[in-house]
């Protein structure tokens, strides 16, 4: 099947499987990352190896009607942080590949708060795409348990795999899939997390603290200490009676800071005072 795909390297395993599964590809669409936190260059470049035409500009009613052109067969949509409409009269199938089980979870990057709130379980879902964000019929979805000690990155891992499998069923068996997809019903919307969101509250609890920092992961939480502001992605803490007021730095071992919470101690071992400047994590 003739395909465009639109996306980064945070998802970038669905373009691989499409490829792999002998599909061809005709464009594809990404956009401008930061190198810190997003990249793009693994997957720009397997398409520029295969001399497939590379754009980074909202796709547009002009490129759809080039894709109709170019005989393009399905659009596939994963980690593209733009709408996309109108392309019904342009291709066949169009998909958006999206880290939640949806109806729960829709938004721009739900991985955080799953952890946050501490969800059972969590998922992958690929749908048809809507006018609306992560509304559309779903075509295949894949869902896990969530341990009690999740963490960001690993979360991020597992679903980067559920996603590569559920790209494997569609490369399939997308008309099968499509003719069977199903509405989704009534949903929740999770808006982009803020940097409150990602602040440590020292009033909580040592659980709540590393829930936080396990949220973020290398994304970084952020930690105010001694009047800084820290990027926090590692800390461990334990239940102690204490008399320090919470947010106490009350220990230090060389880059180890150890800080009064509510009900005992979070020991922070990796942590910057400074905005990362280049790659902590790569998608």
């Amino acid at each position: 099947m003739r395909f465009a795909f639109a996306g980064i390297d945070f998802l970038g395993d669905v373009f691989e499987t499409l490829l792999a599964r002998g599909w061809e590809p005709v464009r594809l669409f990404s956009r401008p990352c930061d190198g810190i936190y997003d990249f793009n260059e693994v997957t720009v470049a397997r398409a520029r190896a295969l001399r497939v035409p590379v754009q980074l500009a909202r796709i547009g009613p002009a490129d759809l009607a080039q894709l109709k052109a170019s005989r393009c067969q399905a659009l596939i949509v994963a980690g593209y942080p733009w709408l996309v409409r109108g392309w019904e009269a342009h291709i066949p199938y169009a998909v958006n590949f999206h880290p939640s089980p949806l109806p729960l979870g829709r938004g721009p990057y739900p991985l955080f708060q799953a952890i946050l709130d501490r969800v059972p379980e969590w998922g992958v879902t690929a749908h048809v795409l809507h006018p609306a964000f992560d509304t559309g019929p779903i075509l295949a979805q894949e869902t896990f348990p969530l341990a009690p000690d999740e963490n960001h990155d690993r979360l991020l891992a597992r679903c980067q795999m559920a996603a590569r499998r559920i790209a494997a069923r569609l490369a399939d068996d997308l008309p099968r899939l499509w003719d069977r997809a199903s509405p989704q019903g009534p949903g929740s919307y999770w808006p982009r997390m803020t940097q409150a969101h990602r602040t440590v509250n020292w009033n909580g609890s040592v659980d709540d603290v590393l829930r936080t920092v396990r949220a973020f992961g290398s994304i970084e939480a952020f930690a105010q200490v001694n009047s800084r502001l820290l990027h926090v992605w590692e800390a461990s803490g334990w239940r102690e009676e204490h008399r320090h007021r919470p947010g106490t730095l009350v220990h230090r071992h060389r880059d180890h800071l150890v800080v009064a919470a509510r009900d005992g101690f979070v020991q922070l071992t990796g942590w910057s005072a400074y905005p990362p400047k280049g790659p902590r994590r790569r998608d």
